[in-house]
């Protein structure tokens, strides 16, 4: 399992670290994204790691990648290690450091904002229309229920936040920022995508509630998808043959250290913010299991653990 002291041994430049990966400079037209197993559950970030994580998130981006490419330029170059040594020979004393969990990408200039689709009405979208009968300040049908189906999805932006939540914004606002004609690109572009993926996870007894795409510009002047594509942190995912509109669904996902967080806050024992409460053995083996779980059902072959 990797360390924190092996990324950061890395003869590379470390550009930025986020909640749960890294990103290095390979060089001008190269990035190494390399994805921890630290988890972040309601804005905090978890003292300790939950086991192949960082893979789940990493294999499962590579996997969807591979699904789209008739549909939409990508970043990945590489994701398996021994690939990405032979294309940067100095990272070849860092094999076990990378395996399974870095991607080597092509370099773009990220667009400012979170295409979100949504499929059905749930999460941040269902507080506001409970609130308001709206989705981002717009006006949505009457009558709707907690993970009601959208026929046809909705693609429903969002503001790119550094820190805490984010911000759902009216597409106006994304025309306003970007130009008519890259917004409408990337509105055509997520719904492609996210037809692409609900429909294959469909076919494995998994529904995508909601999911949230990047994408960048390249030299070239093409967008491509970046970032991690349809994984548990970036998505919802629930089980067909469970779903029950008119409340919330169970998820595959980190719903059991959700569960445990919210069961501290009740007893007085977590205000919610940093430090996090010790997270007990139990609840990280069963998050660990939730993700490869997800990885499974969607991929249809387990997470290979050689060398992780």
């Amino acid at each position: 399992m990797m360390m924190a002291s092996d990324v950061a041994a890395l003869p590379l430049t470390l550009l930025r670290s986020g909640k749960v990966r890294e990103v290095y400079e390979v060089d001008a037209d190269r990035l190494l994204l390399v994805a921890s197993d630290r988890v972040s559950a309601f804005d905090v970030v978890m003292d300790e790691p939950v086991p192949y994580k960082g893979a789940v998130l990493t294999q499962m981006t590579a996997f969807w990648l591979r699904q789209f490419e008739d549909l939409v330029p990508h970043h990945m170059l590489a994701s398996d290690a021994a690939a990405i040594i032979r294309a940067v020979p100095s990272l070849a004393p860092y094999h076990g450091a990378l395996a399974g969990r870095a991607m080597l990408c092509r370099r773009t200039d990220v667009f400012p904002v979170e295409c979100v689709m949504r499929g059905y009405l749930s999460g941040s979208a269902w507080k506001e229309y409970r609130a308001h009968g709206t989705l981002a300040g717009d006006a949505l049908p009457a009558g709707l229920r907690e993970s009601e189906r959208f026929d046809p999805p909705v693609f429903s932006p969002a503001t790119k936040a550094e820190t805490g939540h984010d911000e759902n914004i009216p597409i106006r606002v994304v025309r306003e920022t970007l130009g008519a004609e890259p917004a409408a690109a990337l509105e055509r572009l997520s719904r492609l995508v996210y037809d692409r993926g609900r429909d294959l996870a469909a076919a494995r007894g998994v529904i995508i509630a909601d999911t949230k795409f990047e994408f960048g510009r390249d030299r070239e002047g093409a967008i491509r998808l970046i970032d991690e594509v349809l994984t548990p942190d970036s998505s919802r995912f629930w089980p067909a043959d469970r779903y029950a509109p008119g409340g919330p669904q169970p998820s595959f996902d980190k719903q059991p250290l959700r569960d445990y967080l919210d069961a501290e806050r009740r007893a007085g024992r977590w205000n919610g913010d940093a430090p996090p409460p010790p997270l007990p053995d139990a609840v990280i083996a069963a998050t660990s299991e939730r993700y490869r779980d997800a990885f499974l059902r969607l991929t249809g072959t387990a997470l290979d653990l050689t060398d992780l």
